[in-house]
Formats: structure tokens, C-alpha cells, sequence
């Protein structure tokens, strides 16, 4: 194992964390089998200090309009974060912290934080976004690409969303709320409840993806994964929906794996 890579255990589940590959989740390994897909752009990464689209890259702070590199045109996608290396504050068998400070091109100077901690039967990811001078908008989420088949057992999706966010043709939502279309979907969802959704790969393990948050998006329009990602707004939502991180109140979200053997 390199230098890069910090293992967490506990029973029979193993994590692998990759702080200097965008501080992302590289593999979460349950009783020996590979849940998450492999691969440089893969496992589990975090997004802040926004997620998914942001119209044209641009977003409105009051009078003023910041531009963000267009890294899916012409939409900028899924924050910063992931393209840096992150700091490790701590590092203790079944529990990581990483940092990382917020720097160009986001326009405010700021820090995010994520814990990582690791149980027999789950692992629970927190994150949190603080702002060092000026209050600004933010999000933040996680975007897990879960293995669509594990053993030959192919993944299943269950979920009941209060609503769909109706996606325009430039894949961001237009405002309307819809009842849940039949998947593939690239798509958010409401859950105002809070986020519960559950994968299962029949005969083999369930797994349940919950947060207090009540937005979701779920993408399963590739073959070789399935991404549930909750997240504290909806995408473009530094424009629709903006979070407010003040020096005082930083953004603080959380996402809980749970599993159970079938």
C-alpha cells in the first residue's frame, strides 16, 4: 500500500482512503468483495463547495458574478475539491480526518473537512465547509459509483422520492417537480424525510445509502455502475437553492452506508 493510501478496518470491511487522489473513498471492500468501481475517477469522491451542474459555470454572491472553469461544457460540474490533495489531520484504524483549504479557482478563502468512520456494518462520511472571511454559497455531497455487479449479482435501486426534478435538455433541473420517471436516470430526486435509498445485489448484500439531507441524485446510465449521491441541494443550486456558509455557521452534512449479508 502506498504512501497515498490510509486503510481503515473493522470486522470484515476495509476501506482504503486516497487523500492526495481528490481525498475520495478508493475502495470499500465488505467481507472481501469490491463494492466500489475501480479506478482513478472512481470509488467515492466528495463535492464541494458545490455539486453536480452549475449553469454556464457562473453563480451570483449578491452583485457579483463568479466564473468557474467549465470542466463539463458548458456547465462546470461537482466542485473542486476533487481535484486536489487533501491533508491528513488524523488517521486511527476504523476513523480518518481530512482537510483541505478552499483556493483558486473558488473565489473565497475557506477549509473543508471530512470524516470518515468506518463500523462492521458501516461507514458513515461527514462533511463540512467553513468559511475564514466572508459568508459565501455552498453545497456539499458525496459521489459514490457503486459496483453494478458484485459475483455475478446484479444491482438493484429502490427508492420513493416525494418528487423528480424535471431535467431540461442542458441536464439541469427546470423548476418543475415530477412523479419518479422509470430509470436510466441522471436525475435528482426529493426526499424531505430525509435521503433512503437501498442497493442489492440479490443473494449476496443490501445496502442502504441514507443522510439527513432530503436531495438525491441517482445515475445509472452506464453499465458498470450505479451513483447515489446525496447532497445538500440540487444541482445549479449555488443559483437556485444557495446554502450560506458565514464565519460562524459552516455547511456540516453527513451520508451513512449501512450493510447487511443476504
Amino acid at each position: 500500500m502506498s504512501n497515498d493510501e490510509i486503510r481503515l478496518a473493522a470486522g470484515d470491511a476495509e476501506v482504503v482512503l486516497a487523500p492526495g487522489n481528490g481525498g475520495r473513498v478508493r475502495s470499500l471492500r465488505v467481507g472481501g468483495s469490491e463494492l466500489l468501481r475501480q479506478g482513478e475517477r472512481f470509488g467515492c469522491f466528495p463535492m464541494a463547495p458545490w455539486c453536480g451542474r452549475v449553469r454556464d459555470g457562473r453563480f451570483r454572491d449578491g452583485g457579483t458574478v463568479h466564473q468557474m472553469p467549465l470542466n463539463n461544457p458548458p456547465h462546470a460540474i461537482h466542485g473542486t475539491v476533487r481535484d486536489g490533495a487533501w491533508r491528513v489531520a488524523r488517521a486511527d484504524g476504523a476513523e480518518a480526518v481530512l482537510v483541505q483549504d478552499l483556493a483558486d479557482p473558488w473565489p473565497y478563502p475557506g477549509r473543508v473537512t471530512q470524516v470518515f468512520t468506518l463500523t462492521e456494518d458501516s461507514l458513515t462520511l461527514t462533511m463540512a465547509v467553513e468559511a475564514h472571511h466572508s459568508s459565501f454559497p455552498a453545497q456539499v455531497g458525496w459521489h459514490p459509483w457503486f459496483n453494478r455487479s458484485i459475483q455475478g449479482s446484479e444491482a438493484r435501486v429502490d427508492f420513493s422520492p416525494a418528487w423528480q426534478e424535471e431535467r431540461g435538455e442542458d441536464h439541469l433541473p427546470t423548476g418543475h417537480r415530477i412523479d419518479r420517471k422509470p430509470g436510466p436516470w441522471d436525475d435528482c430526486f426529493g426526499m424531505p424525510d430525509g435521503v433512503d435509498v437501498t442497493l442489492t445485489w440479490p443473494g449476496l448484500l443490501e445496502l442502504k445509502v441514507t443522510s439527513r439531507e432530503e436531495w438525491v441524485v441517482v445515475y445509472d446510465e452506464q453499465e458498470e455502475a450505479v451513483c447515489v449521491e446525496p447532497q445538500t441541494g440540487p444541482p445549479n443550486g449555488l443559483n437556485t437553492l444557495p446554502r450560506l456558509v458565514t464565519p460562524i455557521e459552516p455547511l456540516e452534512a453527513a451520508t451513512t452506508w449501512s450493510w447487511r449479508r443476504l
